[in-house]
């Protein structure tokens, strides 16, 4: 059985920054053993699926080693797919239908904007284990479905070489750390070896956290972010209330097909 293959840089305006993901589009849903095997093989954070329904996609996503409720660079990775180099319809926006319920993706240009819910961080007690497995203390320490680690400046996020064997063990999906930003509003970066991923270059996910959290602190509702990972990446936020909008560019790496077992 072939699939047709994508490997798009999602918010980046260049190749080799952003965040690598892959994206199949199918004709009907493999068995999760199948979804599974192929994200492992492709070895990106994620591998988006999804298969078109009417005027709808159901989309799902896959790490390395587990399937994800929400993905924010692979979805703006299959809008891109779906809208630039498919062309499979003329309208500006997109409906996918995934784990996480309803998300839009509006595209203006050659900026894709994705309408998330938002996830707000709540105050909770310290975690001696976590702080110890980053090497630092942040000033302030929350909780959503992740870590949340609040520190007070670039260079302190910058500097940080986490004990990836230490912070395996930590329970929690994932863990932010964010400071304000020298030349945007706010920086972060995003650990999860949990997931199979022991840095994630540019994390949209991560940002249905962020953005509410310094939408607050800065008492702005529209922000410009950057990811410090070595690649890389740039996001235009929005505080939308209970949902959020997170914005990127993306650019195609590779085309092809992939041969899999019979389903």
């Amino acid at each position: 059985m072939l699939i047709p293959i994508f490997q798009v840089d999602a918010f980046a305006g260049a190749p080799f920054r952003g965040n690598p993901a892959a994206v199949c589009p199918l004709d009907k849903w493999l068995k999760n053993e199948t979804l599974q095997a192929i994200a492992a093989e492709n070895n990106l954070a994620e591998t988006a699926y999804y298969v078109r329904r009417n005027d709808r996609y159901d989309l799902r996503w896959f790490t390395p080693t587990v399937e994800m409720d929400l993905c924010g660079h692979a979805t703006i990775a299959t809008a891109y797919v779906i809208l630039e180099l498919r062309r499979e319809t003329e309208s500006s926006r997109i409906v996918f239908d995934s784990l996480s319920g309803e998300l839009v993706v509006t595209r203006d240009g050659d900026l894709f904007t994705l309408d998330f819910p938002s996830r707000p961080a709540v105050k909770c007690p310290e975690d001696a284990a976590l702080f110890k497995a980053l090497g630092s203390r942040p000033s302030e320490f929350l909780r959503s479905g992740d870590c949340f680690c609040v520190f007070d400046n670039e260079e302190q996020v910058r500097a940080l070489a986490p004990d990836m064997g230490k912070l395996m063990a930590v329970d929690c999906r994932g863990v932010i750390v964010t400071a304000p930003g020298n030349d945007c509003d706010f920086v972060s970066r995003f650990f999860a070896p949990r997931a199979g991923i022991p840095e994630d270059p540019v994390t949209g996910s991560a940002h249905t956290t962020l953005i509410p959290y310094w939408s607050h602190k800065l008492g702005k509702k529209k922000l410009f972010a950057r990811q410090i990972s070595q690649r890389g990446g740039e996001l235009w936020c929005q505080d939308r209330g209970e949902r959020v909008g997170i914005g990127g560019r993306a650019v195609k790496y590779l085309e092809g097909q992939i041969t899999v077992p019979p389903n």
